[in-house]
């Protein structure tokens, strides 16, 4: 049953994962963790910020930490930053450690959810947005569709429909 095992989300930036994963945790009374946020409080900076300070390489270190730390405690949501999959680790752990939900979403809808997003470090460019998320998703949705347990499209749905389908495959399973 979904109450017994944890619950991690995957997916772009602009799936959903953090607003599917608040919801989700309440209707299965689970706690709920944002590793993004987990890494600010930690940090005690925004994530753009420990981007820029870091790099990515660093940043990806800390979080793969982070994550593997997480993903011990049970009962839990976890909304993973979307490009926490990158590392190997954190593919295995995610696989091994709980049920694994890939958001899945169009680059429409990624342009459209994230358009006034100052806050994150890969869209702070001078490119086209569109370009930046295809690339991403070019290297990316494989290693979601990897490890991922279930797969969910969220691009039409209301948050409550995904959280429904969500619970109910966890009971079938």
């Amino acid at each position: 049953m979904a109450e017994k095992r944890n619950i991690f989300l995957i997916g772009p930036m602009g799936a959903g994962k953090s607003t599917v994963g608040r919801q989700l945790a309440q209707q299965l009374n689970m706690d709920f963790i944002d590793s993004d946020q987990e890494i600010e409080k930690r940090t005690g900076a925004d994530i753009s910020w420990v981007f820029d300070v870091e790099g990515e390489n660093s940043f990806r270190d800390r979080e793969e930490k982070i994550i593997n730390e997480i993903t011990k405690n049970q009962r839990i949501v976890l909304a993973t930053g979307g490009g926490s999959i990158k590392s190997r680790e954190t593919r295995h752990r995610l696989s091994s450690r709980g049920v694994v939900i890939y958001l899945e979403t169009t680059i429409e809808k990624q342009l459209f959810r994230t358009q006034r997003d100052k806050k994150r470090p890969l869209l702070q460019v001078n490119t086209s947005l569109r370009e930046v998320l295809e690339a991403l998703a070019n290297q990316r949705n494989p290693l979601y569709e990897s490890i991922a347990d279930f797969t969910i499209r969220t691009d039409e749905q209301s948050i409550k429909v995904v959280v429904n389908q969500i619970i109910n495959m966890l009971k079938k399973n």
